[in-house]
């Protein structure tokens, strides 16, 4: 397996082997110094992407480069599969954040370099195998865990919820019925496991037996213009003290950042002892280097 694209393109043996090995580099265990250099190829902008894939490559002995949206105009000043050619020909490992996945696949197939889906419209697999990691790390297994997802369907809840069926980690998304997750990835999860997602527009219900309650903001980037429309529809599944009260558990409290601190979530909810957001967003780090270090291991 030459790119990372989509959460399906490890085996779940191999996510899990991921998580382990991104959990042992956090912990200090000591990895093969090689002179790798790592484009970042950015359509959108970030903040926990760039720098985690940059201190990523650092730490495996490398360097990488940034290039943003307006130095290389994907598919405008020059066609996808000449930029992917002549980038891959001078770089061991692509990066890209892109709002069309069809384009990030057509950039995959012409590169001879690994690349990785930094984030795109369909999914966001680097944020969804932190994710894991993060819970890993808390519960050291993901049998008999509930996730409850709360808000808009996008590409974090497509990657979760794909993950999630591979782990067996149990996936609960409550959301609007006309913003819940699509039938592509509904079939495809239970074509992994038929008994792992659940869907609800019930927060109440979908909150009752969760270990862990996850929200992201209810416009996506790109997005941003509907959020006025969107703030009524999504206000009933604001993750507030009130709405966790109804579980019956304290679970812990995740979401991806950037926060809409007060829309899809409180100031007190983020800020309080359950919450390990802040433990997600270092985890970027520690998972992307692993992912990395798995690719461009298995290409030399």
């Amino acid at each position: 397996m030459k790119d990372f694209l989509s959460v399906s393109d490890f085996s779940a043996p191999e996510l899990i082997e991921l998580i382990q090995a991104a959990i042992a580099m956090k912990n200090g265990e000591a990895v093969v110094q090689n002179s790798y250099f790592l484009a970042l190829l950015f359509e959108k902008p970030s903040l926990r992407t760039r720098v985690s894939f940059e201190a990523a490559m650092k730490n495996l002995g490398g360097s990488s480069i940034f290039l943003s949206k307006e130095e290389v105009q994907i598919g405008k000043r020059e066609e996808i599969k000449d930029i992917a050619r002549t980038l891959s020909k001078m770089t061991d490992c692509i990066a890209i954040r892109i709002s069309s996945h069809a384009d990030l696949k057509e950039f995959a197939n012409f590169s001879s370099a690994p690349v990785i889906n930094a984030l795109s419209d369909l999914e966001h697999p680097c944020q969804a195998l932190a994710d894991l990691m993060t819970i890993y790390e808390k519960f050291h297994s993901f049998e008999n865990i509930q996730l409850t997802y709360l808000g808009d369907a996008n590409n974090v809840s497509n990657s979760l919820a794909l993950a999630s069926s591979m782990v067996g980690l149990s996936f609960i998304f409550c959301g609007p019925s006309d913003y819940s997750l699509s039938n592509e990835i509904v079939s495809q999860c239970q074509v992994i496991n038929k008994n792992s997602l659940g869907i609800t527009d019930d927060p109440k219900t979908a909150l009752v037996d969760a270990d862990i309650v996850y929200t992201d903001v209810w416009a996506s980037m790109g997005d941003e213009s509907s959020i006025e429309k969107r703030k009524p529809i999504f206000l009933p599944y604001q993750l507030n003290n009130e709405l966790l009260s109804t579980a019956k558990k304290e679970p812990l409290i995740m979401h991806c950042l950037p926060a809409k601190r007060e829309n899809e979530i409180t100031d007190e909810v983020i800020e309080s002892a359950n919450s390990i957001v802040f433990e997600q967003a270092e985890n970027r780090l520690w998972i992307q280097q692993a992912i990395m270090n798995k690719l461009l291991l298995n290409k030399d």
